[in-house]
C-alpha cells in the first residue's frame, strides 16, 4: 500500500546522532569505564578497536574506542532518515565544493557505506550513514524487555544523547549556520558573546524533539575541531546522583556536577574517561520540543548563572575564575568555552 508521504520528497534529512569514534591511549582503561562502570555492551572487538552500545540501542554500536597515540575524536557520525539520503548529501557537498570521502561498507564494523567530510567552519570530522546492523546481545546479557538490546548493568547509560563541539569565535557563526542550512538542524537555544553581540557564544541545535543533538560553542583559545563532551543518557534524575556516588568512590575524575541545567533543564554530571581523558556527560531529564513553530530562546549574559546551573554545584563564571572546573555545566565559560 502506498503511503501519502511516499508521494512527496522532503529532500535528504538527518535522523539522529549515531556514533562517536574516540581515540584513547589506553583502551583497557576506557573499556573499564564505558563497559564495566557505565554498563555498555562490548559488541565486537577488532584488534585495537572496540565497538560498544548502551542498553537501549538496538543497532550495532554508538561508541567506537580506538587505541592510538593521540586522544583525538576520529569521527562524529549521524544517521540519515533514508538510504538515498547519503547519496543526496554527497551530491550537495560536491556542489558546495566540500571535499568528501566515501567510506566503504564494513570499514566501521556493522555499518554500511558512509561519507566523510570536515564541518565547514568547525573542522570536525563528520560522517553520514544509513545502514547499520541490528545485533542481538549474547544470551547472558539479553533482557526480557524487547525494547532493550541488553540488560541494564552498571550505571545504566541507555543511549547516546548528544555531542558538544567547539570551534573558534571567528568561525562559529559559519559552522552553526551550515548545520542548519545544509543538514537541517534547528536552533533551540543560543547565546551571543557579551563583547561581540553578533557572534555566537553557543547554539544548541537538534533534528529530533530533543533540545539538542549537537551543541556548537566558541572556544576560548581560538581553536577549531575540539570536543567539549559526548553525552550519554540516563533514565532518571536520581541516576546522576547514584553515578556521582559510585564514580567518586572509584576515583574517576570529576568535572562539574551533579546539578541541573537551566538551558535544556536536564540533570548533568561531567566525568572523564580515565583511558583517554575525553569528557563525558551523564545526562538525565530535559524537555522535548514538538512545536514546529518553536522560537529559539536567547540567553542574555545576566541570565547565565541560572541558565548554566539552575541548582546544584554552582559555577563561577567571573573572568579569571579558577574553580573546580573552568568550564561550566552547559559548555560555557566567561567569555568563551574552555577546551578539553
Amino acid at each position: 500500500m502506498t503511503k501519502l508521504s511516499d508521494q512527496y520528497d522532503p529532500g535528504p534529512q538527518i535522523s539522529h546522532a549515531g556514533a562517536i569514534n574516540l581515540g584513547t591511549k589506553d583502551i583497557e582503561k576506557s573499556l573499564w569505564f564505558f563497559r564495566d562502570i557505565l554498563g555498555m555492551e562490548e559488541v565486537e572487538r577488532d584488534g585495537d578497536i572496540a565497538y560498544l552500545r548502551a542498553y537501549q540501542e538496538l543497532r550495532h554500536h554508538s561508541l567506537v574506542l580506538t587505541q592510538q597515540d593521540e586522544t583525538a575524536v576520529n569521527s562524529y557520525s549521524f544517521r540519515t532518515k533514508r538510504p538515498e539520503d547519503v547519496e543526496l548529501f554527497y551530491k550537495e557537498l560536491q556542489r558546495q565544493e566540500i571535499e568528501t570521502l566515501e567510506i566503504p561498507s564494513g570499514t566501521e564494523r556493522g555499518r554500511g557505506t558512509a561519507i566523510r567530510f570536515q564541518l565547514p567552519g568547525g573542522d570536525h570530522p563528520f560522517e553520514l550513514y544509513f545502514d547499520m546492523d541490528k545485533t542481538e546481545a549474547p544470551d547472558e546479557l539479553q533482557s526480557r524487555l524487547p525494547s532493550n538490546s541488553s540488560r541494564r548493568r552498571g550505571l545504566g547509560v541507555r543511549r547516546l544523547d548528544h555531542f558538544n563541539v567547539q570551534t573558534s569565535p571567528s568561525t562559529i557563526n559559519q559552522a552553526e549556520a551550515w548545520v542548519r542550512e545544509t543538514l537541517g538542524f534547528k536552533r533551540r537555544e543560543f547565546a551571543y558573546l557579551p563583547d561581540h553581540p553578533e557572534t555566537l557564544m553557543a547554539s544548541w541545535t537538534s533534528v529530533t524533539p530533543q533540545m539538542h543533538d549537537l551543541a556548537i560553542v566558541a572556544n576560548a583559545q581560538e581553536k577549531s575541531g575540539q570536543l567539549h563532551h559526548v553525552a550519554y543518557n540516563l533514565e532518571n534524575l536520581s541516576d546522576a546522583l547514584t553515578a556521582a556516588d559510585i564514580l567518586r568512590d572509584l576515583d574517576v575524575s570529576f568535572g562539574v556536577g551533579p546539578g541541573k541545567h537551566g538551558i535544556g533543564q536536564a540533570m548533568y554530571l561531567y566525568v572523564h574517561d580515565p583511558g583517554s581523558d575525553h569528557r563525558v556527560e551523564l545526562y538525565a531529564g530535559g524537555y522535548l520540543i514538538f512545536d514546529e513553530d518553536w522560537e529559539a530562546i536567547e540567553w542574555k549574559p545576566v541570565d547565565f548563572p541560572e541558565g548554566l546551573t539552575w541548582y546544584g554545584d554552582p559555577i563561577d563564571v567571573t573572568p579569571g575564575s579558577r574553580g573546580r572546573d573552568t568550564t561550566n555545566s552547559a559548555g560555557l565559560s566567561h567569555p568563551y568555552l574552555n577546551g578539553k
